[in-house]
């Protein structure tokens, strides 16, 4: 929400009228704090100046355990009344209504709970006598403009999003809805009916935190116990917050974040701080994670692939023609040529993928070997028809396979960079882009102008690059239909490729 907190039509108990209500919870209130709440309070009243005829002789804050301020008046005429204010359950069972007035009370605050409206309860007590409840006071927090558009992103990326609140059923069932988060919101007291800090937890409440959509009338030991028990179902939990009470489960969440505003201690207790109001960002973050990550998997099944396609290449054709295909300068600059294009990698425009992403050594093996295997198989049809068709000599031949080298493993990159086709956005950053141009022009020129290699004529050249065109567009094909095949939601491929993911990385987390 906004946290700006503006006051609606108050409702009044019988024998009090909304000036006298107002003014009861002012009193309750203190300025100096700077509360959202007392700020909406007293901004509520006529004429302010009306404070200065009483004093408080004592006052206690606001604490999420009791949900109240209270408050000791003198008025002008030395007389002493105590007045407090708080979560309108928490205000009613001080003043111990009953039977219908209870009745009454509580559908007023779920009728305006059902308008988006957040409620305080208002009591007064005369000395050390009981406290007479003297009404209901509505407060109007609007959810964010993004807040909607930020959970729906979050969704679409595979995280959910649960909603843990220290207001009433009503009230956080109403947010959530304008919010598009589901009605599934749990009351804290129904899940934890024992001693939440000595794991007093009963086994149904593990299946309905997991499927509730929020959580309400939350009390600080209920956030470290609902981000334990979702730890350990199995998920990697992030935890927003801005308060001392918020501490133990910022610290306990895989990503504690504590937003704008938020108190030294949550801070100290968050692995992430955030300094510009709303959660968007966090969403914004996810995004660019998973674009890293995307971008460290481009590189590493280049780097694989490109590694096989080089090194079997080079050893079966030393051993099959008896001859070594590349000379020692070739390979200098090939490893010079190579570096430019990698370099810019970091600058790729990386798809964002919907789902959580984590290392599957698995599939980065089996695609870039498969795309390894499939370069060598390249090299060897181009040596032969170099040999066969072109005639061409051995000198000659090592100039084509440095052209085949450079070229056939930079148009490797474009297929190895995106999951989808080469040809379909995202589409490669202008840094890669160029850097890849400039490498097979200056590749070009070598073997065209015999800068330190044999030259070539321009007809085998140009042969060279259809050819490598041509097996680009079969290796992008080959990729596409092991990302189909790989795909890990098919429980026979996790079956077969479990065991090695197991004995090879351990567990895995995923990046959220």
């Amino acid at each position: 929400t906004q946290n700006k907190l503006t006051l609606g039509e108050a409702e009044p108990w019988a024998g009090t009228d909304i000036a006298t209500l107002i003014l009861m919870a002012s009193l309750a209130s203190r300025a100096a704090d700077n509360d959202p709440i007392d700020l909406a309070v007293m901004d509520g009243l006529k004429d302010p100046s009306i404070l200065k005829s009483y004093q408080q002789e004592n006052y206690v804050p606001f604490d999420p355990v009791n949900k109240r301020t209270e408050a000791t008046i003198k008025d002008a005429s030395g007389k002493i009344f105590r007045v407090t204010k708080g979560a309108p359950q928490v205000i009613l069972g001080l003043a111990k209504l009953s039977g219908s007035d209870f009745e009454k009370a509580n559908q007023t605050v779920n009728s305006l709970a059902g308008r988006g409206y957040r409620t305080i309860g208002v009591a007064v007590a005369q000395g050390d006598g009981p406290w007479i409840f003297q009404g209901i006071l509505p407060l109007l927090d609007p959810p964010r403009p993004d807040s909607k558009s930020t959970i729906a992103q979050a969704g679409a990326y595979g995280v959910k999003v649960k909603m843990v609140t220290g207001d009433n059923v009503a009230i956080a069932r109403q947010i959530a809805l304008q919010l598009g988060m589901g009605a599934n919101i749990q009351p804290a007291s129904e899940l934890f009916s024992g001693d939440v800090t000595k794991g007093q937890i009963p086994l149904d409440a593990v299946e309905k935190i997991d499927e509730a959509d929020g959580f309400a009338e939350v009390f600080p030991e209920h956030k470290y116990a609902i981000v334990k028990i979702l730890q350990q179902n199995g998920h990697i939990v992030g935890m927003t917050g801005d308060g001392v009470n918020d501490a133990p489960a910022l610290k306990q969440a895989d990503v504690g974040i504590a937003v704008s505003g938020a108190t030294e201690a949550a801070r100290a207790a968050a692995a992430l701080i955030l300094t510009a109001p709303g959660l968007s960002v966090i969403i914004e973050g996810i995004a660019e994670a998973r674009r890293i990550f995307e971008r460290m998997m481009s590189y590493v099944l280049y780097r694989i692939a490109m590694t096989i396609a080089i090194m079997v290449f080079v050893v079966l054709a030393s051993i099959y023609y008896h001859f070594f295909p590349l000379t020692a300068i070739m390979l200098i600059a090939l490893a010079l040529l190579d570096d430019v294009p990698i370099m810019t990698i970091a600058f790729d425009n990386a798809s964002v993928p919907p789902q959580p992403v984590k290392w599957e050594l698995d599939r980065v093996l089996v695609i870039s070997s498969v795309l390894g295997l499939l370069g060598v198989i390249q090299s060897f049809g181009l040596l032969y028809l170099g040999d066969t068709l072109h005639h061409l000599d051995r000198p000659q031949l090592q100039t084509m396979m440095f052209l085949q080298l450079v070229a056939g493993g930079h148009l490797m990159l474009f297929v190895t960079r995106t999951r989808g086709a080469f040809w379909k956005p995202p589409y490669p950053n202008s840094k890669l882009f160029f850097a890849i141009v400039a490498t097979q022009i200056a590749a070009v020129l070598m073997c065209s102008q015999g800068w330190l290699v044999l030259s070539l004529p321009w007809k085998i050249i140009g042969f060279v690059w259809a050819y490598n065109l041509v097996w680009m567009t079969v290796q992008d094909i080959v990729k596409l239909g092991l990302y189909r095949v790989l795909d890990p939601v098919h429980s026979w491929k996790r079956w077969l490729f479990e065991p090695l993911r197991v004995s090879m990385t351990g567990s895995q987390k995923a990046v959220r």
